[in-house]
C-alpha cells in the first residue's frame, strides 16, 4: 500500500461540511415533519415514493432499495406504519416470498398533507442557502459522488 495522501484543507472543510451538516440538517427536517405533519423521518421516507408509485404500490423489495434500507427494517418500519393505517401489505401476485406495499387513503392524506410545509423546510435551510450557481454544481457534483459508490453488491 503507497503513502496516505491526506486531504489539503480545501478539501477537508468540504468533507466536515458534509459530514456535520447531514446529521443536524435531517435532525432540524425530522423534527419540522413530526411537528407540522405528526410524521417520523422513517414514515416519510417511505411514503414519498409509495406515493409516486402508479397505484401507490410497491415491492417492499424494490421500495427498500429505493431508500437504502435493509430489509428488515423495512418489514418492521411498515409493520408500525400499518398499524397507523398509512399502508397495507399485500401478497405478490408474481413470487410467494415477496410482498407489495400500499399506499391507503389515509397515507396519501398524509403525505399530501405534510409535503407543503416539508417542501418549505428543504427550502429554507437547504435550497435557500445557495447561491443559483452553487445549485447548479451541487445537484451533479453529488451525483457524481453516489455514481462512485459501490452498489450493494460492492
Amino acid at each position: 500500500m503507497g503513502e496516505t495522501r491526506w486531504l489539503d484543507e480545501r478539501e477537508a472543510r468540504a468533507w466536515r461540511g458534509m459530514i456535520n451538516v447531514m446529521p443536524q440538517l435531517t435532525a432540524v427536517l425530522d423534527r419540522r415533519l413530526l411537528r407540522d405533519a405528526g410524521l417520523s423521518a422513517a414514515e416519510y421516507t417511505l411514503l414519498v415514493p409509495l406515493s409516486e408509485a402508479p397505484g401507490g404500490v410497491l415491492r417492499a423489495r424494490d421500495l427498500g432499495r429505493m431508500v437504502c434500507w435493509e430489509r428488515s427494517r423495512i418489514s418492521h418500519q411498515v409493520i408500525r406504519m400499518e398499524k397507523r393505517d398509512l399502508v397495507v401489505r399485500e401478497e405478490c401476485s408474481e413470487d410467494a416470498r415477496g410482498s407489495m406495499v400500499r399506499l391507503t387513503d389515509a397515507g396519501r392524506t398524509a403525505i399530501v398533507a405534510a409535503a407543503p410545509a416539508h417542501v418549505a423546510a428543504v427550502r429554507q435551510y437547504f435550497i435557500g442557502a445557495l447561491t443559483e450557481a452553487e445549485l447548479d454544481v451541487i445537484g451533479p457534483a453529488l451525483e457524481r459522488v453516489l455514481d462512485r459508490l459501490p452498489d450493494d453488491d460492492g
